[in-house]
């Protein structure tokens, strides 16, 4: 049997760079809250919490006076800062800046919507962190997509301005945008720039990864995809790999392996996604190595 990680998972910057702040923050054994799990991997959090870092709600927030709390690389919503300020937070803001340039781009958007009876559509998933950190630089008015189901909240008679979540599929968002594009050209008969103006807001660090993850699927006879169950990115990646790969398996940690997926024979691909530390890929590929002896032959 042969087993490969793939070089292009796990940490993409922003999260890398939030724990690594958070990390900091802690040195010396000092307890530091975080505003939600730092990264969608319950690996990863557990780890952190034996460091120190206490996962807090939006809700308790509001009770918490005078110490320290991470804003991870998801973002917030206006409202989060506002809190901070009132009850004497210090914001240890890890923030990606793609999603702070991104937030920026869709409050522009919306005091533009404001002003010529528009409106702002976030392709996302509804009550995503990021999301939820999107939405409020628009007053929560911002119409949220993720299947064509969705559309039907959409006045297609005014302007439309779409947007994506950062770690959204690149093809899913253009089909989306495609959709959007028919539903206006019927509603008003013809279709002029001024309708419609779509924006790919999509990080490259996650889109690129897809014709990688294609590339290492295919390659493989086996496809070991680490993920926590809460990943967006993680799901959208796994089915890129399911699509190229009928053996693929989603897993968050290498107890959830059946050994029956897996002949002595086979090449074994383990990755994940953006929010997959390496040490745990690495920990699934030790298992798989010391399961060797039991596996069967094709």
């Amino acid at each position: 049997m042969q087993v490969e990680i793939d070089p292009h998972s796990g940490y993409c910057f922003g999260v890398e760079f939030a724990i690594q702040m958070a990390e900091d923050e802690m040195e010396g054994g000092q307890e530091l809250y975080c505003l939600g799990d730092i990264v969608h991997n319950a690996m990863e959090v557990e780890r952190l919490y034996a460091k120190g870092l206490r996962t807090i709600t939006r809700e308790e927030l509001e009770q918490l006076h005078d110490c320290k709390v991470l804003i991870r690389a998801h973002g917030e919503p206006p409202e989060t800062y506002e809190t901070a300020l009132k009850n004497n937070i210090e914001l240890i803001d890890a923030s990606c800046p793609v999603v702070l340039k991104l937030q920026n781009r869709i409050k522009h958007s919306y005091d533009k919507a404001v002003a010529s009876n528009g409106q702002v559509v976030i392709y996302g998933k509804t009550g995503h962190a990021e999301v939820v950190g999107l939405t409020g630089q628009t007053n929560d008015e911002a119409i949220i997509i993720s299947s064509e189901e969705d559309l039907d909240q959409i006045d297609f008679t005014r302007p439309v301005t779409l947007y994506s979540q950062t770690t959204k599929s690149t093809k899913g968002f253009y089909h989306i945008k495609a959709l959007i594009e028919e539903r206006i050209s019927k509603e008003k008969g013809e279709f002029t720039v001024e309708d419609f103006n779509a924006n790919d807001s999509i990080c490259r660090q996650v889109s690129n990864r897809e014709p990688k993850m294609v590339e290492f699927s295919n390659k493989h006879d086996v496809v070991l995809f680490v993920s926590g169950k809460k990943s967006s990115n993680g799901r959208a990646l796994y089915n890129v790999c399911l699509e190229n790969n009928s053996r693929s398996y989603f897993i968050e940690n290498e107890t959830e392996i059946e050994l029956d997926w897996i002949h002595s024979e086979d090449r074994v691909g383990i990755c994940g996604a953006t929010s997959t530390p390496r040490w745990l890929m690495e920990k699934v590929a030790e298992f798989l190595q010391a399961q060797e002896p039991q596996l069967a032959g094709v």
